[in-house]
């Protein structure tokens, strides 16, 4: 059957490249964007109990992040490993990566848990929050805190399948599993008078049948596949080593989002529930954008595994375009789609106004971030943890002065999103010098 027009169109428009990025991306896009849409309806949800809750609810989120954002090396450095190894022609021997990349993510989710538990005022006195917004964070973390070892293999086992290049399972799956986070929220919170413990109680619920689902589907892969099913302590501690850079260049990030945090809790519960509906925002853009990255990671990893370095150049130019135009388009959106938005997440007017204004600078960002997230994906599918974790701590000190100068100065909220356009600026500048370089090409089925 002939080739319509509009097909033959297309297939100028979007190359044999750009196919393969989208097939991965799109499915992608939509899996990462379901978790802060997530964070999202939680913020929604929790904001009608009032301020103080909504205000609580970002401490929470912020210090889950930190942790679970720790670990993300599951996800990325088993998606490298499976990659190569797949690239390389062994398939059963990166399944048996990806299984060792799970264990040791519900060993780190249960050594994490139980710190969380006993650390829990020291770590929430750390922003010096009011009184009842550390109240109200305590009530959320002590549930939310038992979920992390389903937290971190999930990252794990969807880590194997984009090595796999296979997107389209944890977008069931996590689609599958949101639908129902937001279901049990709504019923614990309001319907059973949960208050913010409640939406604690509905995610943990969640995240725990995602976790097993995931899970399933990757043994059973790895069965067919050959791998041995057993527990393999050098294999756990070869994949954590080769997480440990990941880990200081994730740490160097989560440390930036930590103090953005405890500037903006300096300004009040307005300010600090202000910032949590923007931060959620800014998790729901930079999730979209990620999605190229993570492409990014499997296309280069089976590249450079298969030892085509050329291969892996041409989809780094194409994919850094592709974050650009990315990066403008959410932006866009984000910025005419305010009115519709905004006033979801709490009645507060002050709250509202705060919220609306910030957002104007997070559009001015977005585009930065495109080519960020998209450079650092490709960096992490190369195997390059350790310049990036380098390029990282080099991003962290040039943003900590404009932080601690708008903390000292109060000079608001508005003020401190613009120094985290500093921030991004740094990163994006750091990763474009490595990446003008042939230094991250390093071929084979390890690094």
């Amino acid at each position: 059957m002939p080739q319509s027009r509009a097909g033959r169109g297309l297939g100028r428009l979007f190359s044999k490249q750009d196919r393969e990025i989208f097939a991965l991306a799109v499915p992608a896009f939509a899996t990462l964007l379901s978790e802060p849409l997530l964070l999202l309806a939680d913020s929604a949800i929790v904001g009608h109990l009032g301020t103080t809750q909504l205000a609580g609810l970002g401490l929470a989120a912020n210090v889950l992040a930190f942790l679970v954002g720790l670990a993300v090396f599951l996800a990325y450095g088993t998606t490298g490993t499976v990659a190569r190894r797949l690239g390389a022609g062994d398939r059963a021997g990166a399944m048996t990566g990806g299984l060792d990349g799970m264990v040791l993510a519900v060993l780190i989710g249960v050594l994490l848990c139980v710190v969380l538990q006993l650390a829990m005022p020291a770590v929430l006195g750390i922003y010096r929050a009011d009184p009842e917004v550390t109240a109200a964070a305590t009530s959320y973390l002590r549930i939310a805190a038992l979920g992390l070892p389903s937290v971190l293999l999930v990252l794990a086992s969807t880590g194997v399948l984009r090595g796999l290049h296979d997107t389209k399972t944890p977008l069931f799956v996590v689609i599958a599993t949101n639908l129902a986070n937001i279901g049990l929220n709504v019923l614990f919170v309001y319907g059973l008078g949960f208050g913010i413990a409640g939406s604690a109680v509905g995610t943990l619920i969640a995240q725990t049948g995602a976790a097993a689902v995931l899970a399933v589907l990757v043994i059973r892969a790895a069965r067919r596949d050959g791998a041995r099913l057993r527990f393999r302590p050098q294999g756990i501690l070869s994949a954590a080593r080769t997480g440990s850079w990941l880990v200081i260049r994730t740490a160097a990030l989560q440390a930036g989002y930590t103090v953005t945090v405890m500037v903006a809790a300096t300004g009040g519960a307005t300010a600090l529930a202000a910032h949590q509906v923007v931060g959620s925002l800014w998790t729901l853009l930079a999730f979209a954008l990620d999605s190229i990255a993570i492409a990014a990671q499997a296309i280069i990893g089976t590249a450079l595994g298969a030892g085509d370095t050329e291969r892996g150049r041409a989809a780094m130019r194409r994919m850094i375009g592709w974050g650009v135009v990315s990066g403008f388009a959410f932006g866009a959106v984000a910025l005419l789609a305010r009115p519709l938005y905004v006033g979801l997440f709490t009645p507060d007017p002050e709250v509202v106004r705060l919220i609306t204004a910030v957002l104007v600078v997070v559009v001015v960002i977005t585009p930065i971030a495109g080519v960020t997230y998209v450079l650092d994906g490709i960096l992490i599918g190369a195997g390059d943890g350790r310049y990036l974790a380098l390029a990282g701590l080099v991003a962290l000190a040039a943003y900590l002065p404009l932080a601690i100068l708008v903390g000292t100065n109060q000079a608001g909220l508005v003020w401190l999103w613009i120094a985290w356009g500093g921030y991004m600026a740094a990163r994006v500048i750091t990763l474009l010098l490595r990446a003008r370089g042939t230094a991250w090409l390093r071929t084979g089925a390890t690094v």
